[in-house]
C-alpha cells in the first residue's frame, strides 16, 4: 500500500512493508527499483561493465566496487591498526579483530564466530556435509581447505619449506619422523633422536 506526502506528494510505502514481489522466488521488495535490479539474479543480465577488464554486474554498487582493484583505492580505514580496505564488509569484518565481537551463533552449540561463512562451515561438523569432493578418490571434507591439503597427497605438491635446511612438506606441522618403537611422530629430526 502506498502514502503520499500532503506536502510534495512523494509516495512511500510503510516501513517494512515489500509490496513488491519476485514471480519467479520468494524475495520482496519495499522499491519497485530493487526488485528490477534483483530479477538479473535470474535473467543473468549484467547491464554494468568494467571499462578496465571484461567484468560485468548487476548493480552500479558492484561495479563501483570493483573499480576499486583497479585504482588501488581503499577508502576504509581502521582506526585502531591503520589497516585499509576497498570493500566496506571486509572492514567490518577486520574490526571485529579488534573487536572481538562474534554475533554469528552457532544455534546447536556454543560456537560463535566474527564471520558468517565461518558459521557456515562450523555448521557442517553437525550436519556431517561435506561438500568438498577429491576428483581422484572418493574422499569428500567439509572445509575447502581440507580438500586442496588432501589433493597434494595424489600430486606430491610440498609447497612448505624449512628456512634452514630446504626440506619440503605437504602441510604446515607436518610430522614426518617416527619413532620405530612407538611411532610418534615429530617434526624435527633432533627430537626423534633426543627420545632414542
Amino acid at each position: 500500500m502506498s502514502y503520499r506526502c500532503e506536502i510534495c506528494s512523494a509516495a512511500f510505502s510503510l516501513k517494512g512493508e515489500k509490496p513488491y514481489k519476485c514471480e519467479l522466488c520468494d524475495a520482496a521488495f519495499s522499491q519497485k527499483g530493487n526488485l528490477q535490479s534483483h530479477k538479473r539474479i535470474h535473467t543473468g543480465e549484467m547491464p554494468h561493465k568494467c571499462d578496465m577488464c571484461s567484468a560485468a554486474f548487476t548493480h552500479t554498487s558492484k561495479l563501483q566496487t570493483h573499480i576499486r582493484i583497479h585504482t588501488g583505492e581503499k577508502p576504509y580505514k581502521c582506526e585502531i591498526c591503520h589497516a585499509a580496505f576497498s570493500q566496506k564488509g571486509v572492514f567490518q569484518q577486520h574490526i571485529r579483530i579488534h573487536t572481538g565481537e562474534k554475533p554469528y551463533k552457532c544455534e546447536i552449540c556454543d560456537a560463535a564466530f566474527s564471520q558468517k561463512s565461518n558459521l557456515k562451515s562450523h555448521k557442517r561438523i553437525h550436519t556431517g556435509e561435506k561438500p568438498y569432493k577429491c576428483d581422484i578418490c572418493d574422499a569428500a571434507f567439509g572445509l575447502k581447505c581440507h580438500l586442496q591439503r588432501h589433493i597434494r597427497i595424489h600430486t606430491g605438491e610440498k609447497p612448505y619449506k624449512c628456512w634452514i635446511c630446504d626440506a619440503a612438506f605437504s602441510q604446515i606441522g607436518e610430522k614426518p619422523y617416527k619413532c620405530e618403537t612407538c611411532d610418534t611422530a615429530f617434526s624435527q629430526k633432533g627430537v626423534l633422536q633426543q627420545k632414542r
